[in-house]
């Protein structure tokens, strides 16, 4: 049946529980990896060369059962809704398809309601062991039995009220203290060094931290870090500055997606990336509140190296070394680079460094699901080894890799020239193998429209888009809302409460027996993952109306383009698609079609909210 008639049909919950949908897109052969359970591309052919003829291998992923999110709006230029009528009315109608309807594709797993049993028993580990590091969840005691019972959460509320030097000792995870130290502890209570089961004890977590070893990123590093000095109350913090309008669990997923859900690496590198964040980037409490019109005041009142950093930022922003516009083919925000503008040692390190990130994050900001990850062009046009620089690129590489995972979608090398070609020897070899195959070179026009939609593409590229970016100068008042000082701590404060109660239903559903029997009567995990959708959708309304608070106005806010849950000018042809529902199997480890159904009625409210 078509889309608008399922959408628009009486019974909404019942016509979407399904459990699993396929969605018509261009012709790629996709597969479910089975270790990985998520989507891999399947080509016969390798990664395309600079120089070689286009070839269709790129991954095409898109979500319909979206949770708690809209959907996907693009990063170009949008139509303004005139009236919440017509904007709920359009909502109700428009659902993300990408491609040309020539072939179905499974929608991906690994996704806030598209897990499998065994995913969610990752998830929900992984959660238990974040509680623990953030100090929600104290770790299990062994009753006199002999059992394992989870300590109660601890109460945020107690622990302000010590001093601040009894605070900090007492936060202080101690989960790197010598062996001597511990080790009576540890032989009473870790268990044998493998996978935590769900019901592992305390020891679980020392055992992480005990022998890691780094990888390129140094996460292992960054992790011991982190334990060594942020307190729990700091990383707590930090998580749920990061989520921002997210789903909690598809934050999660994206680190046991990327350490191909093996828990313990996924708990590594999400704290570490928590670290980063919090000790070493200062995303949440410098770069994004500052933003563009905190760069400029400082350009013009600071002095020496602070101030070059700060000018060096505006000129980067100014020329437009990169910039967001439109989306491709999946609905995916489109990030432009335009290398030939880079010229090394123009810039300082850290004002590029700074100027990535701040990029990073605001393309996050046009994220609605079901579309997850962005697309980065590099425009290699009159590209000469004038305008390479590795220190930049490497950077790149980590903020990827190890700092927002699973975050891009496809990387397009367009217009290559030939000495490209020893160059991106030297980087296809730091690159993860994952990431690597999400490369492709595009040589010309029809190289390009394989990945974006024709009418969308930049008249810089060759497209018959007559679109060019010219910046925006920060306006004087722009930012003033984050002077309302109480406004912003009382909308902080309904956060904190939704955290929390999201906290307490992770607990609920942890504190379950494995076979998902709950050890308190009358709750069961369909029930317990409702409920996580619901105030993960208003956990999402929260954090626009505390957006204009806590994040400086950038030149998409100025020109309206990123707009609280906005979704306006989507691409004709969903109208078009149809939705292919494959035969039932209780053994197949599908989602159930309640999941499935919850999903997209919470997506649907939040859509219509977002408007209102």
């Amino acid at each position: 049946m078509s889309l608008r008639l399922l959408l628009r049909g009486s019974n909404l919950s019942a016509a979407v529980s399904v459990r699993r949908v396929y969605l018509a897109v261009p012709r790629h052969s996709l597969r479910c990896d089975p270790q990985n359970t998520h989507i891999r591309q399947t080509s016969s052919r390798p990664l395309r060369r600079p120089f070689s003829k286009s070839t269709i291998n790129w991954t095409s992923i898109v979500f319909l059962l979206a949770i708690g999110a809209t959907v996907t709006s693009g990063v170009g230029v949008y139509k303004t809704f005139t009236a919440s009528a017509k904007a709920t009315q359009d909502l109700t109608d428009l659902i993300q398809v990408a491609g040309d309807n020539n072939m179905p594709v499974q929608l991906p797993r690994g996704r806030p309601g598209t897990l499998t049993p065994e995913e969610e028993a990752k998830l929900r580990e992984l959660w238990r062991l974040t509680l623990q590091v953030s100090g929600v969840l104290v770790p299990l005691t062994q009753t006199p039995n002999g059992k394992s019972s989870p300590s109660p959460a601890l109460s945020r509320t107690a622990s302000s009220s010590s001093s601040p030097a009894e605070k900090k000792k007492k936060s202080r995870l101690s989960f790197l203290k010598k062996k001597k130290d511990n080790a009576e502890d540890k032989e009473a209570q870790e268990p044998a060094r493998s996978e935590p089961s769900v019901d592992a004890t305390s020891g679980s977590v020392h055992s992480i931290a005990d022998g890691l070893k780094d990888d390129k990123h140094g996460t292992a590093t960054a992790f011991k870090a982190a334990l060594a000095e942020s307190t729990p109350e700091e990383i707590h913090d930090a998580f749920w500055n990061m989520v921002k309008h997210d789903h909690p669990d598809a934050l999660l997923l994206r680190f046991l997606r990327a350490r191909k859900w093996d828990v313990n690496a996924a708990l590594v590198m999400a704290i570490s990336a928590l670290h980063w964040r919090l000790a070493e980037s200062h995303v949440d409490s410098d770069i994004m509140p500052n933003g563009e019109a905190g760069m400029l005041e400082c350009s013009k009142t600071q002095t020496g190296q602070k101030a070059k950093e700060c000018e060096d930022f505006m000129s980067q922003i100014r020329m437009g070394k990169s910039f967001l516009h439109g989306r491709d083919k999946e609905g995916r925000p489109i990030c432009y680079v335009r290398v030939r503008l880079h010229k090394p040692g123009q810039e300082c390190e850290e004002s590029i460094e700074r100027f990535t990130v701040y990029t990073i994050e605001t393309a996050r900001m046009f994220l609605r699901p079901p579309v997850d990850t962005a697309t980065v062009v590099f425009d290699m046009t009159d590209f000469g080894m004038a305008n390479m620089d590795y220190a930049p690129v490497k950077f790149m590489i980590k903020c990827f890799e190890a700092n927002y995972p699973e975050s891009l979608g496809v990387v397009l090398v367009h217009n290559a020239p030939w000495i490209f070609n020893t160059v991106w020897k030297i980087i296809r070899g730091w690159l993860d193998p994952v990431v690597a195959s999400k490369i492709h070179f595009t040589n010309n026009l029809k190289d390009v429209q394989e990945f974006i939609d024709y009418n969308s593409i930049i008249k810089e590229l060759g497209g018959p888009v007559d679109w060019s970016y010219k910046y925006v100068e920060p306006s004087p008042n722009e930012n003033a809302a984050m002077a309302d000082v109480t406004t912003k701590m009382k909308l902080q404060q309904e956060r904190a409460e939704l955290a929390k109660e999201y906290e307490q239903t992770v607990l609920d559903w942890i504190n379950m027996s494995p076979s998902g029997t709950a050890i308190t009567p009358a709750v069961d995990a369909d029930a317990l993952r409702k409920k996580r959708d619901e105030i993960a959708a208003r956990l999402r309304r929260n954090y626009w109306q505390l957006d204009p608070y806590v994040r400086a106005r950038s030149i998409y806010d100025r020109l309206g383009e990123l707009k609280a849950g906005d979704m306006d000018d989507l691409s004709e042809k969903m109208n078009n698609a149809t939705l292919n529902v494959p035969p039932s199997n209780e053994n197949s480890g599908r989602p159930s079609e309640d999941s499935a159904a919850q999903s997209f009625h919470t997506s649907r409210e939040s859509w219509e909210d977002d408007v209102d």
